[in-house]
């Protein structure tokens, strides 16, 4: 069935065109998020010209609807700047994100192999196994078996990484590396995509509270952003409710870009 909106139609070519910009699971679901997408910004575009918005005649705009579609929502979605109180507020509840990242200072030996290669694993591992045993007697052992087996640039460093913090190196070796105490070597070699490792934290510096003067411009920027979002999906919703919709069942706008 074709799509309409009003006495326009979208032809099934143009909702074809969208679906790249919506991936989905399946067919059917990129061509219903194609179809959402292109009937809200028809919708937009109609309200537009009911309007008379007008488009500066610079040139600059490559698609004078879509630019007409900025200003239509520049005049009928306004709202205020979030206050200090309200940015103050939500600090005081959302304490935990405004820190600074904990940073981990670790030494590791890379023994490289695919993930594909189970046997060279093994043997991988009881070497790395054999390297524990002899820096659990001589923790200094470390830096010298990193220098001249590790398949790790930071070898040349004996086997220092420098201060890490969370989502800087692959989850497996995150596991580990941040269940261990400062000082403390992993008792069992480490695999991850990489291969095998030996690893070992050598200090640990816990991250500090941001004051609220770091962080306010961020934390007004992402409540005006919510707002700015809620308020168009309601603009949307008003002008759909008196929109004759022709061969799509809408559902849920706010996976729809227009409204995000």
């Amino acid at each position: 069935m074709t799509v309409q909106v009003n006495e326009v139609e979208i032809p099934d070519a143009a909702i074809a065109a969208e679906m790249q910009y919506h991936p989905s699971d399946s067919a059917e679901a990129a061509r219903q998020a194609a179809a959402t997408a292109l009937v809200v910004r028809e919708v937009l575009r109609q309200e537009a010209r009911r309007l008379g918005v007008a488009i500066p005649s610079d040139g600059e705009a490559a698609d004078p609807e879509d630019a007409a579609i900025d200003l239509l929502m520049e005049q009928e979605v306004k709202l205020p700047a979030p206050d200090d109180e309200t940015c103050r507020r939500y600090y005081e509840n959302n304490r935990r994100r405004f820190r600074t990242p904990d940073l981990f200072l670790a030494d590791h030996i890379l023994i490289a192999v695919p993930p594909e290669d189970r046997e060279g694993r093994e043997a991988a591992k009881a070497r790395a196994a054999d390297w524990i045993r002899d820096i659990e007697v001589d923790p200094a052992a470390m830096a010298a078996l990193a220098r001249q087996f590790s398949d790790c640039p930071s070898k040349f460093e004996g086997g220092n990484l420098g201060w890490v913090s969370r989502g800087q190196t692959v989850s497996e070796f995150e596991t580990y590396l941040f269940s261990l105490e400062p000082g403390e070597l992993c008792r069992l070699p480490v695999e991850s995509r990489y291969g095998v490792h030996v690893l070992r934290l050598n200090r640990k510096e816990p991250g500090r509270e941001l004051p609220i003067e770091a962080v306010r411009e961020k934390i007004a920027a992402y409540l005006a952003n919510a707002v700015w979002r809620r308020a168009v999906r309601q603009y949307v919703e008003l002008l759909l409710a008196r929109t004759r919709l022709g061969g799509i069942d809408l559902g849920d706008l706010a996976a729809t870009p227009l409204v995000q």
